[in-house]
């Protein structure tokens, strides 16, 4: 793996992320953009236009779609029981631990995993990342919810919450539409495609304005923990996953590359709403976002042997 090689593909696939995600960074510091106003626009109308766009237009078989959801289940809760005994083996407050759950489970699958799997294996892989991003993006909102409140949550309150989410909605449609073979009218069709196209762009300012709110947490242990597992023992044990459930090609590509992604930007979202160790939390999505290029690139070449 020479220097050239990794240089070429830092530059080609994780470069472009930086640059508009430092644009972003730059207006949320420059303009003081509110990150809450952005994220809603990409919550509820880009995302799930994106979503609903890639499952249309998706012609992976069911089993294909079967196995990557369970993979990416799977592996989530296994980084979860890691994360877990690595806490408590460490001491860690029930705050700390929780954060570092929250943060080391969940990856940032859509901002940024999302472009750089298209940028580096293209659109067919772009299809299994999807899914990934799906399965990951329902489990956030759900068990995520659930971590983040300490066991507190009314179960009737998580479920009327998971229908809130506007991606299920164009998951379901989206199902629908390629089971009865509906044909979508011309101008929601070109309106669906504009929107998908405008998604990761917009994603990736998002992400930029998101970590201009950063706060160092005093919890070193702790934050040290979550960013070596997110970055390091996340990409290894997806890799051995991907083998397990017999992931082959563009699925192995997206499926390992969507694991290894840096902690996920709404964390800081779940930290704050159940008053955990936000601090903790930013910190750790800021620091394993801004080394991700260390451990992504070498991973981008590996995987597209």
């Amino acid at each position: 793996m020479s220097f050239a090689v990794l240089a070429s593909t830092f530059a080609n696939n994780i470069l472009p992320i930086i640059l508009l995600s430092g644009a972003g960074f730059a207006l949320g510091k420059l303009l003081h953009v509110d990150p809450r106003s952005l994220g809603r626009v990409v919550f509820y109308v880009f995302s799930p236009v994106l979503i609903f766009d890639l499952l249309v237009h998706n012609r992976l078989e069911l089993a294909e779609t079967a196995i990557v959801i369970a993979f990416a289940l799977c592996l989530t809760l296994a980084i979860g029981a890691l994360t877990l005994l690595m806490g408590i083996l460490l001491r860690l407050e029930r705050p700390a631990l929780v954060s570092i759950l929250i943060t080391t489970m969940f990856a940032n699958t859509g901002n940024y995993g999302l472009p750089l799997v298209s940028f580096a294996f293209g659109e067919q892989a772009l299809s299994y990342a999807a899914i990934y991003f799906i399965a990951t993006t329902l489990l956030f909102f759900t068990l995520g919810v659930f971590l983040a409140s300490l066991g507190h949550m009314n179960v009737r309150e998580a479920a009327l919450g998971l229908f809130k989410i506007p991606t299920l909605y164009a998951v379901l449609l989206a199902i629908l539409i390629n089971i009865w073979n509906i044909e979508i009218p011309t101008p929601v069709a070109r309106a669906v495609e504009l929107g998908a196209d405008g998604t990761i762009p917009l994603m990736l300012i998002l992400l930029g304005v998101q970590l201009t709110h950063v706060e160092f947490s005093k919890n070193q242990r702790a934050m040290q923990l979550s960013v070596s597992l997110k970055l390091v023992m996340a990409p290894l044990v997806a890799l051995l996953f991907a083998a397990l459930f017999g992931l082959q090609g563009f699925s192995r590509q997206a499926g390992v590359t969507e694991a290894s992604m840096p902690s996920m930007v709404n964390a800081t979202v779940l930290a704050t709403e159940y008053n955990l160790d936000s601090r903790l939390v930013t910190a750790v999505v800021f620091i394993s976002t801004l080394l991700s290029p260390l451990t992504l690139t070498p991973l981008l070449v590996f995987l597209g042997r």
